[in-house]
């Protein structure tokens, strides 16, 4: 387990007699952490956990009765850390609201792009898909993740109702999930990451200051000062020459190697303005 890439869980210790074993049983979830991101969940055999962690597979059942109870205890760990890490970010801004709402959304875009996660991720969607545990702890991620961003937007507009906070919640966290699928470690735009964070605080601060109560997510993105509601967003989406503008961007990604600021994304006729 030498990848300085992939980091350690943050493991809650063991009750009662178990604390005797917890030297032991971080180092098996540690284990699986580090077989699951580098080889993925099929490769994630008792066999592979222990001889990674220096163990003979039998020695494993004294901490854990099957590879479902590792599953099972990993993803706890997973949560845990996740969150932990998740509220030192937000609470270095000091209490400033704004700030806390950039911080939020730098962590996701950074815990979610590293390679752990761009790794890992991938593979628990995969497991949820077949595995009820799993699905409902990612479940649980997603809702502490949308409790956060929803008490932070609380504190910046506070004329917003609460299903219109966990609604403008719900769009920011889906928008930043998945961007480690396209600029995340070893992604085709990953040297994109510094703008698309920059382009993120900055928008996503300015639409939960904008927003008003009972207005659509779609209406973000404006025309004067008429919004544009969600339906006719989607259909704005899949016109031709909005793919094609997108086509664009991508190609100029590449060929500038992968980079772009700004200004090259604007002169490219993609970008408007939000009020």
């Amino acid at each position: 387990m030498s990848d300085p890439d992939i980091p350690g869980l943050k493991v809650s210790p063991r009750e009662g007699g178990y604390a005797r074993g917890q030297e032991g049983f971080e180092l098996i979830l540690n284990a699986a952490l580090f077989v699951l991101a580098t080889q993925g969940y099929k490769a994630m055999t008792l066999r592979a956990i222990a001889k990674e962690c220096g163990m003979k597979s039998s020695n494993i059942s004294y901490y854990f009765k099957s590879k479902n109870d590792i599953i099972r205890e990993l993803m706890k760990a997973i949560l845990d850390s996740y969150e932990y890490k998740a509220n030192i970010a937000i609470e270095s801004a000091n209490g400033d609201p704004e700030e806390k709402l950039k911080n939020a959304i730098l962590f996701i875009m950074t815990e979610g792009s590293d390679k752990e996660a761009v790794n890992i991720f991938p593979e628990l969607w995969a497991m949820a898909n077949h595995d009820d545990f799993v699905r409902e702890r990612l479940d649980e991620l997603y809702t502490r993740e949308r409790t956060i961003f929803s008490g932070i937007i609380s504190e910046i507009n506070q004329d917003l109702s609460g299903g219109d906070r966990d609604i403008a919640a719900t769009f920011i966290l889906s928008s930043l999930e998945g961007l480690g699928l396209f600029a995340g470690h070893g992604k085709v735009w990953e040297r994109s990451m510094p703008e698309l964070q920059a382009i993120a605080c900055d928008n996503f601060v300015k639409m939960v200051k904008t927003m008003k109560s009972g207005e659509e997510i779609g209406a973000v993105r404006r025309t004067g000062s008429r919004p544009i509601g969600l339906s006719k967003a989607v259909s704005v989406i899949n016109r031709p020459e909005v793919w094609a503008a997108i086509e664009r961007v991508a190609s100029a990604a590449l060929a500038a190697g992968g980079k772009l600021d700004s200004g090259q994304v604007e002169a490219l006729g993609v970008i408007s303005p939000v009020e």
